[in-house]
């Protein structure tokens, strides 16, 4: 039994030596009088509640590989799980999880985050849910922006104030996150609320997604009128979450078809973190420049080949002539001397492979790069990596895509879904990168050192991920030399 801040907890041992606790509430549920408002504490209980399961997941359209559905009579969905190692004597560093799922789907229920091998490696692992889609991100005219974000605070607070009782140190929390789970973290990097709630960052795979009020704004306009009421606080609390996630989903169907819609007709992620001055002074990139987190520690990683895995799941509009490429470029903001030199280094390549290169590289790439330039630069510590593990199979080949790295560094090359990631059953070489890779991240979480230098004004180490791993120079980085001059945030820059 547990004796946490509002009650007690009973969890379950899943092995000789990993103790976990589920479905524990962080918040009240963010519904009735609660909704569209910041998290409220959650209710205390008496006795002892039963945490063996997986709380209810955010409301969302997406069902996922192992993963529960959303059911619109779940409410409790602010929840968090700590899987913890035995006690060790001393107060063991804390991983706090945060899901991906472009800020629409996802959930810290799914099997490819089971935290069973990270904490065996000597760490605390805290995985949680937060609000999503329209919840969490819409904007509501006269209520916060950015529920979602809010509500990690909220968990994180709860970490402070809970985590010693699993084992962990309060003042040792490392935030992680991968794809809209690495953009939260880089924006609660940028947030006065979540400053001092911990002490590290690891971030995979950044999106440029960030949005003006005023765009925000938009998407709310056409969320109301696909759901058949007003753009109002009254009109959208009138609208049940679920009529808000269907026209959600016909929202983004309409831009889709729409080649005039501009960055939402190749890449339709309606939500994202809004800059609105308050919650999120402003974007990440601009924050960490400036040195707001200079004294958080930071290990940024993104894949290779991000865009192969959303074009193979059918998540970006199709380019396949010169003209659509360079119409795209047009509508992402991206400058035809870009466009020019991946033609140039990629003569052979299809008008398709170029297209989802410049997508991977402008949404992902660069833009993780340069967060850690910036934030080593400003007087930070930042140490930067990158995943380009393949596979040839008798399909063709499996890229270094975009979510391919989180079985490797959670431990769980076997889980549902992991064999699609990877494009067949792991092999000894996986294993054994997989267990480099999770030992950097317990390595980092523990002391801030992942096992190679932070980059340094005349020295840029970056780690290469793969079967056999490599240390490079980024100074010899051409492919990175036409986006020199681009300023980013594209996505401020084109919405």
């Amino acid at each position: 039994m547990l004796a946490t801040t509002d009650g007690r907890l009973r969890g379950r041992w899943i092995s000789d030596d990993i103790h976990v606790v589920l479905g524990v509430p962080y918040a009240a549920a963010p519904f009735g009088d609660n909704r569209f408002r910041p998290p409220r504490p959650a209710p205390r209980w008496s006795g002892v509640r039963d945490a063996t399961s997986f709380g209810p997941i955010a409301p969302q359209s997406a069902e996922l590989p192992g993963a529960p559905v959303w059911r619109p009579r779940d409410e409790d969905v602010l929840t968090l799980n700590v899987w913890s190692p035995r006690p060790a004597g001393r107060a063991l560093p804390v991983l706090f999880w945060i899901h991906g799922g472009a800020y629409t789907f996802g959930s810290s229920a799914q099997p490819d985050y089971d935290a069973a091998a990270l904490a065996a490696s000597g760490l605390v692992v805290v995985t949680s849910n937060h609000r999503l889609g329209f919840e969490g991100f819409g904007h509501v005219p006269g209520l916060p922006d950015n529920r979602g974000l809010l509500d990690q605070v909220a968990a994180l607070r709860w970490v402070r104030d809970n985590i010693a009782v699993f084992g962990g140190d309060p003042d040792n929390v490392t935030i992680a996150g991968q794809s809209s789970g690495a953009g939260s973290v880089v924006c609660l990097m940028a947030m006065g609320q979540a400053r001092g709630l911990f002490r590290r960052a690891i971030a995979h795979s950044v999106p440029d997604a960030f949005f003006s009020v005023e765009h925000a704004a938009r998407i709310t306009e056409r969320i109301a009128r696909a759901a058949g009421v007003a753009p109002t606080v009254a009109g959208l609390t009138r609208a049940t979450p679920n009529a808000l996630v269907s026209a959600s989903d016909q929202v983004v169907r309409e831009y889709r078809a729409d080649r005039d819609s501009g960055r939402l007709h190749y890449d339709p992620v309606l939500y994202g973190p809004v800059v609105d001055g308050d919650v999120l002074p402003a974007d990440p990139l601009t924050a960490l420049a400036a040195g707001v987190a200079r004294d958080v520690d930071l290990l940024v990683c993104h894949a290779l080949e991000e865009a192969w895995l959303m074009h193979e799941v059918g998540g970006l509009a199709e380019v396949r002539s010169e003209e659509d490429l360079a119409r795209f470029a047009v509508d992402l903001g991206i400058p035809p001397h870009v466009v020019r030199a991946y033609h140039a280094a990629r003569p052979s390549a299809s008008v398709l492979d170029r297209y989802l290169a410049l997508v991977g590289d402008a949404k992902f790439g660069e833009f993780s790069s340069r967060l850690a330039e910036r934030h080593g630069r400003a007087g930070g510590r930042a140490h930067l990596s990158r995943f380009a593990r393949r596979r040839t199979g008798r399909d063709g080949v499996v890229r270094a895509w975009h979510c391919a790295d989180v079985p490797f560094v959670f431990g769980n090359l076997d889980a549902v879904g992991a064999e699609f990631l990877l494009g067949g059953p792991p092999d000894d070489r996986d294993r054994a990168l997989s267990r480099r890779m999770s030992r950097a991240w317990a390595g980092f979480a523990a002391t801030g050192d992942p096992g190679w230098p932070a980059l340094a004004e005349r020295d840029s180490p970056v780690r290469i991920w793969s079967t056999v791993d490599d240390l490079v120079d980024e100074a010899g980085n051409a492919g990175r030399m036409p986006w020199r001059d681009v300023p980013f945030p594209l996505s401020l820059r084109t919405t």
